[in-house]
């Protein structure tokens, strides 16, 4: 009598997504909406990085995303490269209502594409949606210029939650698109990119090391 196999159930696929941009636009922010589905008004700066994950479903996978928040102010820049060279993607933020920080994001691109490469699947979020009033960035601006690099471009709000689950949805899709297309191995489960002596803060929790200021 024939033995019926069952099929091997899909298994749980990690990846590293790395938040980059200025200090002051709402990174944690935007991470804590995501994971906690909270917002502070007076959230605290990141020093060096913060760690947050969180499980996702997408087209029936399993993925466990692990959210990298770096620190934007520019005497942590020289660390930056230690959280983002083995992302599979990264959110480039900036607030639409301070248009030195998409200047900033413009440099942040040239700079994954050359210690990273190609392959890394980026997103530009425009955050700060709900203060559209005082807009300074047109978005159609920012769109056409996440066109001219490959990317999206979403409009966000860590505050009202607007467009971040999308954002990190779509990017997580891209990555396993692109891991398809390549034939790559997944991480293993819990391969979020954390090494060994590294900081970790906040996994799926509260955080320490961080200093004061917002966002």
């Amino acid at each position: 009598m024939a033995r019926h196999q069952l099929p091997k159930a899909a298994s749980k696929q990690s990846m590293k997504i790395v938040l980059l941009g200025e200090g002051r636009v709402g990174k944690t922010s935007l991470m804590a909406r995501f994971v906690h589905n909270s917002f502070k008004e007076d959230q605290q700066a990141t020093i060096q990085a913060a760690f947050m994950s969180r499980q996702l479903q997408i087209d029936s996978q399993q993925v466990e995303v692990a959210l990298w928040d770096t620190a934007g102010q520019e005497r942590f820049h020289s660390l930056a490269p230690l959280y983002y060279r083995d992302a599979d993607a990264a959110l480039l933020v900036y607030d639409i209502t301070d248009r030195d920080t998409l200047e900033r994001v413009r440099h942040w691109v040239k700079e994954l594409r050359t210690m990273v490469g190609d392959d890394i699947v980026l997103t530009i979020l425009g955050n700060k949606s709900d203060l559209a009033r005082e807009r300074t960035v047109p978005e159609e601006e920012a769109a056409e210029f996440a066109q001219s690099i490959g990317a999206q471009h979403v409009s966000v709000s860590a505050k009202t939650g607007q467009g971040i689950e999308t954002a990190v949805s779509n990017s997580a899709q891209k990555v396993l698109a692109s891991r398809k297309q390549r034939g790559a191995s997944a991480r293993p489960p819990g391969g979020t990119g954390r090494r060994p002596g590294g900081i970790v803060i906040a996994e799926g929790g509260g955080g320490s090391n961080r200093g004061s200021s917002c966002c």
